[in-house]
């Protein structure tokens, strides 16, 4: 993820990885963009910052405007939000409350052990900047992950691969119930 990261920053863009990574007890997966052929984060960007290129969503962060509904409507949760400082914006603490108004009921203590989801979370003076796996676009040797991997565990697919990889699954299967079956040359 320090690839990507360094990777981004040289290109002036947000530092921080367009890679997840989720830990179970028993496994440890990434969390990136799929580059869905329907993309819901592309229909629902109210300033068009993501768009379908070819077989990949791209984002363009200098058109985001940062109100997340790309985030909201990742299936797969691989959008993220990196934080830009805004220069001469005066920060308000997040704490800061109105006093209650005379004639209100008395309301309830707030929790001060209670967390903001990601999503809700803000800083005051930043400007919240979606980002995604762009796979690394300009690269001739492909995503930097994938690249750095010390157990070369990533690698880039496209849907013929995948489709091939699920028929040799298939006829596995099959000849594994004693059944024949001829495997079509090409798909349409």
């Amino acid at each position: 993820m320090a690839a990507c990261s360094a990777l981004h920053r040289a290109a002036g863009l947000q530092a921080h990885p367009r890679l997840a990574v989720t830990r179970t007890a028993a496994v440890t997966a990434p969390v990136l963009c799929r580059h869905c052929d329907d993309a819901p984060c592309a229909r629902v960007c109210p300033v068009a910052a993501i768009s379908l290129s070819g077989h990949s969503v791209d984002l363009n962060e200098t058109l985001c405007i940062g109100c997340k509904l790309c985030a909201i409507a990742c299936p797969f949760g691989a959008i993220q939000l990196s934080g830009t400082p805004c220069g001469g914006v005066a920060a308000v603490s997040p704490s800061w409350q109105a006093p209650p108004a005379e004639t209100e009921p008395a309301a309830a203590p707030r929790d001060s052990n209670a967390t903001l989801s990601p999503l809700l979370a803000w800083e005051p003076g930043v400007k919240a900047i979606a980002i995604k796996c762009d796979l690394c676009q300009g690269l001739a040797d492909g995503p930097e992950c994938m690249r750095v991997c010390p157990m070369r565990a990533l690698r880039l697919e496209d849907n013929d691969a995948l489709a091939r990889a699920a028929d040799v699954r298939r006829q596995a299967a099959l000849f594994a119930l004693g059944a024949e079956w001829d495997m079509p040359e090409e798909r349409p």
